[in-house]
């Protein structure tokens, strides 16, 4: 059995939030000319799309933090929709006609969002999330697990290499996925815990979550 990997320890911060926005856009930034149509890895939503729903989650989690006493049973009610059957229900959608730099720099700017929000407020603070309320650093937790994740499935979709530092993917799996296994590489873990491969000994999980409460 492998040897358990030693854990980085400490917060997930703005900084985190920042680190991994930043670096999704600079990776995808290289398929400007690619086909964003594709496929988005085993997703059913194209490479667009899939940018669109995590610049929208990205914003959704600033804005859900965002009022001087955040709701603690419902999220903040912004309206919701989809552009076709089947695709994500989003506030936040690109002008088409910006091609992949404008959609990147929607997905930045939405980073952007929630890297001020997290930096800005009190860690006492809570506000609802449909996996347990969570103060600013589950939200920024959230943020970063959301970019590394669909940062993968786009990158598969365009043919691009991804793989995000181990200490961060430590950090968000210590927060929100406490049964994550310890015993293999930090990357593999997270892309296990969020349905996305198999271990060994350990089958592509088909329903997931995580847990956003503090602990």
């Amino acid at each position: 059995m492998p040897e358990a990997q030693t854990s980085s320890g400490g917060p997930v911060t703005a900084a985190d939030v920042e680190h991994a926005v930043r670096s999704a856009v600079a990776v995808l930034g290289g398929a400007d000319a690619a086909d964003w149509s594709v496929k988005a890895g085993s997703l059913e939503w194209d490479c667009w799309e899939t940018v669109e729903h995590l610049a929208d989650d990205l914003f959704a989690y600033a804005v859900q933090l965002g009022p001087a006493k955040p709701p603690l049973d419902s999220e903040v009610p912004f309206s919701w929709t989809r552009r076709r059957p089947g695709g994500p229900a989003n506030v936040i959608f690109a002008d088409r006609d910006a091609g992949p730099a404008g959609l990147l720099q929607v997905l930045e700017a939405s980073g952007a969002l929630l890297t001020a929000i997290v930096r800005t407020l009190p860690p006492t603070v809570r506000a609802h999330h449909v996996f347990g309320a969570a103060d600013p650093e589950g939200f920024a937790a959230m943020g970063v697990v959301e970019t590394l994740v669909h940062t993968h499935d786009v990158a598969k979709g365009l043919g691009l290499d991804w793989t995000p530092p181990a200490d961060l993917c430590d950090r968000v799996l210590i927060r929100l996925f406490p049964d994550a296994p310890t015993d293999t590489d930090r990357w593999p873990a997270l892309l296990w815990a969020t349905g996305r491969t198999e271990l060994p000994g350990r089958p592509r999980l088909t329903k997931w979550r995580w847990y956003g409460a503090p602990r």
